[in-house]
């Protein structure tokens, strides 16, 4: 038999006057906040609006003076020359911070090397290009995910350095051109007599191969013609021939399709090795800030926000100054 025990309203009563209570002084609360910020802009309204106007002005200076501009080249380096374009990169940002200037302009032949602010380089992940073909590069990716992620391996320098495209990111503190900026930069980097050497060697290889390449094409033609004319003469007499599977016609023609498809391959890389480090595209003068052109409202929205904790620590600490000498 269950017993049950009736609620005692007077308790009920009791609970829903405490909640109401709270409430009400919760909102009282809110409407003596508000008071005392109305109150509080009230009585400062002068320096309120000087930090305003004060802060405006100095944002509309600081929007038209310290805008930067961000400049971006993909390049492919060629020949194994990734590393190298690494440590250019690394030799010009050192002597961007160290603000050598002649450097940057009797080496480098920037016009403007005051407004060169920095300098680095980012791969562009591209994992299908790099294991495509390349067994040995996808069986490396596999051993070093391993004993780690996937995604952090592959953006290890290790990694990072053999993908095909690399992206240089300048920032400058003025707008500029591309010949003024970037060819000089271009120039510098392709000046180098070792990779020229490397370059002639391996151009020369690829020609020599697309010679080749015609070649076969032209046997592997010749010998489809004369096939051609056999089969023709053999149907305009009453001889039935009979083709054997050592012909190998498939094989040929299979041959001949590889030569064409590595052809097309090697005129695309004849037109990637006219340079060391070969540039894809630029993209000039992009804003880079992050508050670019909202300075002027920042700025006195944090000046009014530090004048009100300024005066809050105040209070606080004649407060707690009262409380100590009590």
């Amino acid at each position: 038999m269950s017993t049950k025990v009736p609620h005692n309203s007077e308790d009920q009563e009791i609970d829903l006057a405490r909640i109401s209570k709270k409430i009400s002084n919760f909102l009282e609360s809110v409407k003596s906040s508000i008071f005392n910020g109305i109150q509080f802009f009230v009585q400062n309204w002068i320096v309120v609006l000087v930090l305003v106007v004060a802060g405006f002005g100095l944002g509309m200076i600081l929007d038209k003076t310290q805008k930067k501009y961000q400049h971006q080249i993909i390049v492919s380096p060629n020949f194994g020359s990734t590393d190298y374009l690494y440590s250019k990169i690394d030799l010009i940002d050192s002597k961007i911070k160290e603000k050598d200037t002649i450097f940057l302009k009797n080496t480098l032949g920037i016009e403007k090397p005051s407004d060169v602010k920095s300098i680095e380089i980012k791969p562009i992940a591209d994992v299908y290009n790099f294991i495509q073909n390349k067994p040995e590069n996808f069986e490396l990716i596999k051993l070093m995910a391993e004993d780690g992620d996937i995604n952090k391996v592959l953006q290890e320098n290790i990694t990072s350095k053999n993908y095909t495209y690399q992206t240089i990111i300048l920032v400058t503190k003025s707008k500029t051109s591309e010949d003024k900026l970037i060819k000089p930069l271009l120039k510098y980097f392709n000046d180098s007599d070792h990779y020229s050497k490397i370059q002639k060697e391996i151009y020369k290889n690829v020609e020599l191969k697309m010679k080749q390449n015609d070649t076969i094409i032209k046997q592997i033609d010749g010998v489809l013609n004369n096939f051609s004319k056999s089969t023709n003469n053999n149907a305009k007499s009453d001889k039935l021939v009979y083709y054997n599977e050592n012909t190998q016609l498939n094989d040929i023609i299979k041959t001949k399709e590889t030569l064409i498809n590595e052809q097309g391959n090697h005129k695309i890389e004849l037109i990637s090795y006219d340079r060391i480090i070969k540039e894809n595209s630029v993209v000039l003068n992009k804003e880079s800030e992050v508050f670019q052109g909202r300075l002027k409202i920042i700025l006195p929205l944090a000046f009014i926000l530090g004048f009100i904790l300024l005066r809050m620590f105040v209070r606080f600490y004649r407060n707690q100054s009262r409380i100590l000498t009590v």
